[in-house]
């Protein structure tokens, strides 16, 4: 059973909206102020609030708005304001402010049943194409976490293993710093591992969240190019190849926070290490093109083929069996969503002798 508050200062109307919504199966809470309705729409997280905008004073129901809306808790509540005068200055103030519909003053009784049923509906698509996404991302995991994390998990076990055995046979110390190597490349790899799942996992959770992607694009990155080229020379000092990295970019205003867009940098400029050979080139770009910033990573390595590149997807790794490339083949996939949830796009351009070629799209921060 749904449960449904309604706030507004006339007692009969109130009595006459509670009768009405228990008739078709609700439960209703009831408030006579503002004050009362935050307390309830706190106390009772109901599914739904029908809120009267005028009552202790003008305004007041935007005002309750406001803070429900700044409220983790209660941000994402269906809110629909009830009201006498719904003109249309009116309607944009509570739109603006997160509400999800308006009941102009007075209503039929059919009225006020189709716009809760339509907001509760909604509510209900809403949840499940995030449980869909969730039992989907569980499956994934559930499937491929077990398999992906025992490569670099026996490597860090085997070599301790030895390292603890030998007591009696002390291993010379050239032969103990190569297992100290290989325990620290796999609790590496195991790590960055790790850090993909969860950071694909938050974005799947963010993209069912119209609130939560709509904050994403109200943030600004002014140093934009500075960041990718400290992101760049930063991977390609670790993979020791400075010397193939050519950077061209400018310090363009993005509608991206920091650290996202230092995650899609990152992830493209590593898989361009990783499928091309030392000594072949690796250009790094950020210009603007057609009104919006692209981004444009470029290797010389050995590419992919089309239907590889129509198979960019979490967890898909190209050719597994032919180049032993660690990770998920995550990395495409979480860059791909990160610039759909910010109104981005990302293509690929390769071919199996020319190397590849990764454009992203962002839009300009306003």
């Amino acid at each position: 059973m749904s449960k449904i508050l309604v706030i507004d200062d006339e007692a009969w109307l109130r009595e006459m909206i509670r009768l009405a919504l228990a008739q078709h199966g609700f439960d209703v809470v009831e408030a006579g102020d503002t004050a009362e309705g935050l307390a309830a729409a706190r106390g009772e997280m109901p599914d739904l609030i029908l809120c009267d905008v005028n009552m202790d004073k003008a305004g007041a129901g935007y005002t309750l708005l406001s803070k429900l809306r700044e409220d983790p808790a209660t941000a994402a509540i269906p809110f629909i304001l009830m009201t006498g005068l719904a003109d249309a200055a009116g309607m944009r103030q509570g739109m603006a402010l997160g509400a999800d519909d308006y009941l102009p003053k007075p209503f039929k009784i059919d009225e006020l049943y189709a716009a809760v049923d339509a907001r509760l509906r909604k509510v209900k698509t809403v949840r499940e194409e995030a449980e869909r996404k969730l039992s989907h991302l569980r499956n994934q995991i559930s499937f491929m976490l077990p398999h992906e994390m025992r490569t670099p998990l026996n490597g860090i076990i085997s070599n301790a293993e030895l390292l603890a055995t030998n007591e009696e046979m002390p291993l010379p110390v050239s032969e103990i710093a190569i297992m100290g190597r290989e325990i620290s490349q796999s609790g590496q790899r195991l790590e960055r591992l790790i850090e993909n799942f969860l950071a694909y996992a938050q974005i799947e959770l963010l993209a069912v969240d119209a609130q939560a992607v709509n904050s994403l694009r109200d943030a600004v990155l002014e140093k934009s190019g500075e960041v990718t080229r400290t992101t760049t020379m930063a991977i390609a000092d670790r993979t020791g190849r400075l010397a193939d990295l050519v950077v061209e970019v400018a310090d363009l205003p993005l509608a991206i926070a920091e650290e996202y867009f230092k995650k899609i940098v990152t992830e493209l400029v590593q898989n361009a290490f990783k499928f091309s050979d030392a000594g072949s080139p690796i250009h790094v770009s950020l210009t603007v093109h057609g009104g919006e910033a692209e981004l444009s990573v470029r290797d010389a390595g050995r590419g992919f083929s089309t239907e590889q590149i129509n198979r960019i997807g979490a967890y898909v790794q190209f050719e597994r069996k032919m180049q032993d490339v660690e990770g998920l083949g995550l990395g495409l996939a979480i860059a791909k969503k990160l610039l759909e949830l910010h109104g981005g796009s990302l293509a690929v351009e390769s071919g199996q002798e020319n190397g590849s070629k990764v454009s992203v799209k962002l839009p300009l921060a306003k």
